[in-house]
């Protein structure tokens, strides 16, 4: 958490003071025309002063902004609940990188498609008869998208299965993938980011995430190479290509770490590594969530006793459903969207995303299929026109991703509004408390913990902020935050966010103090 001891009010006018004056108490060189004034723009008195919100706030705006680094982009709109007029308007037209906000417009569009209750399901299912113990056919193990799926559960199912009395599948165990198409990576998904967890692609078949981990250690002599250690429950081959430096060695400043990803989840680590005592621990998105799903559920099996005189294959199109003979059923919707908002998760937001374009249009999930069916969703049950929105993903990886401010406060508009059947604003991380900004140095400054309920948005340069706050008086004010091309010199690095820190408690500390 980070503390600006600069005196962020002193000296600076506020934008929404707590002064009580009326239009008349303020001088107005033009008072016959007031009233035609009231109709165009609402007014506000600043200090002694009686601005328009639409000419008066340029001038705050850029005292707020003199926080940021020099060349940042700033788009920012604030408006109470209910209203059709701003309190704040400073490039609200002006499209932005979302990064993760963009998830409160998938939320919002699961809700109204899918419904709150809405599950994943998981299932083994066959055409076969069971005869002897021996089920005569194939067993489909048909996967959709439940980002929330484990190893425990998969492990669940074939005992359910063995207890049926199968002892023996007398064909091939498919794992269908059918649910999704094409492919599983978003266009715009920055590529050094693939092989991280928290990008690992949100494939139809999804086991613990994903996500794998490994421990490297350095060798006992420099120059050597340093070895992987992976537990072998893991299906994955991992090499490494990684030399081993002494301490102090300047080679150690620019030779990095890095991962090559290869087919049927083969990875080689390269780079350097200096000496160390302890390993160091590391993890890896899995690439290919289907041979992954496949190798362990055929792991499960041998070990339940249950024997496969079949291969183990791929099916990717669409088939008539079997006979059910085990089933896992994820948490209901809204439970894995409060995890999806909270924690910014983007597996969950993406496999929902494309299960929108799923449900929607009775195809296959894919990317395009899901931001049509969000378009449309929002369209036909909020009056929503996102027009020249772009959104490739749920999640807000992507770095095509575009949107207004002006557009992401409908959709904030439409959630305060219908809050009661949503239930929503409790699914926001909640200033101070939890989720992405239970430490946030600006709000923690502002002295809004608990004041504020709003999604955040990070990418690289991106610092952005879409919600709720409470006013010092009990109003309920929506705001965006957009920040982009945000910067610093490299010396200047370590306290990169200072700036940010600064620009936020002075903004939100206004905001709450606002009594109009």
């Amino acid at each position: 958490m980070y503390h600006s001891n600069v005196d962020l009010v002193m000296g600076h006018r506020l934008l929404f003071p707590t002064l009580h004056l009326s239009i008349v108490a303020c001088p107005h060189p033009h008072a016959k025309f007031m009233s035609f004034f009231k109709m165009a723009s609402r007014l506000v008195c600043v200090t002694s002063l009686c601005l328009t919100i639409t000419n008066a706030n340029a001038t705050p705006v850029k005292e707020y902004a003199q926080y940021l680094p020099d060349g940042t982009n700033l788009a920012l709109i604030a408006q109470k609940v209910g209203s059709n007029t701003p309190l704040l308007d400073y490039h609200g037209q002006q499209m932005a990188l979302p990064a993760s906000t963009l998830k409160v417009v998938t939320a919002l569009a699961a809700l109204l498609q899918l419904g709150k209750d809405y599950r994943f399901i998981t299932t083994l299912e066959s055409n076969g008869k069971i005869s002897n113990s021996v089920l005569k056919g194939n067993l489909t193990a048909r996967f959709v998208g439940d980002p929330t799926l484990t190893r425990q559960q998969l492990r669940n199912m074939v005992t359910v299965l063995q207890q049926s009395g199968v002892k023996k599948i007398d064909g091939d165990l498919l794992i269908d993938v059918s649910a999704f198409a094409s492919h599983d990576k978003a266009p715009g998904w920055v590529w050094n980011d693939m092989t991280q967890c928290f990008s690992a692609p949100p494939a139809a078949a999804i086991v613990d995430r994903n996500c794998f981990s490994v421990s490297l250690y350095s060798a006992e002599r420099p120059g050597d190479t340093a070895f992987i250690r992976i537990a072998s429950f893991y299906p994955v081959n991992m090499f490494s290509e990684v030399k081993t430096l002494a301490k102090g060695s300047p080679e150690s400043q620019y030779c990095e770490l890095d991962v090559v990803p290869g087919e049927l989840n083969r990875f080689t680590l390269t780079g350097c590594l200096t000496q160390r005592s302890e390993p160091l621990p590391l993890a890896f998105a899995i690439q290919n969530g289907t041979s992954y799903a496949g190798a362990i559920l055929k792991n499960e099996l041998q070990i339940a006793g249950i024997e496969i005189t079949g291969h183990l294959r791929r099916q990717s199109l669409p088939t008539e459903p079997g006979k059910v003979l085990a089933q896992n059923q994820s948490a209901p919707l809204h439970d894995l969207l409060k995890v999806m908002l909270k924690k910014s998760d983007n597996m969950i937001a993406d496999t929902v995303f494309r299960t929108i374009g799923r449900q929607h249009f009775n195809i296959p999930g894919t990317w395009r299929s899901g931001s049509d069916a969000v378009r449309q969703i929002l369209k036909q049950k909020a009056s929503i026109d996102l027009g020249n929105t772009v959104m490739v993903d749920g999640s807000g990886l992507s770095r095509h991703n575009l949107i207004t401010p002006a557009t992401m406060m409908e959709v904030l508009q439409f959630i305060a509004q219908h809050d009661q059947e949503l239930d929503f604003i409790s699914m926001l991380p909640l200033a101070g408390h939890d989720g992405t900004l239970r430490y946030r140095g600006g709000l923690d400054e502002a002295g809004v913990n608990g004041k504020v309920s709003a999604k955040t948005g990070a990418l690289q340069g991106v610092y952005n902020l879409a919600g709720f706050i409470t006013t010092a008086n009990g109003q309920r004010i929506a705001f965006i935050q957009f920040i982009s091309a945000y910067a610093v010199p490299p010396k200047e690095h370590r306290n990169r966010r200072v700036p940010l820190v600064r620009f936020e408690s002075r903004l939100y500390k206004d905001l709450y103090q606002y009594n109009q």
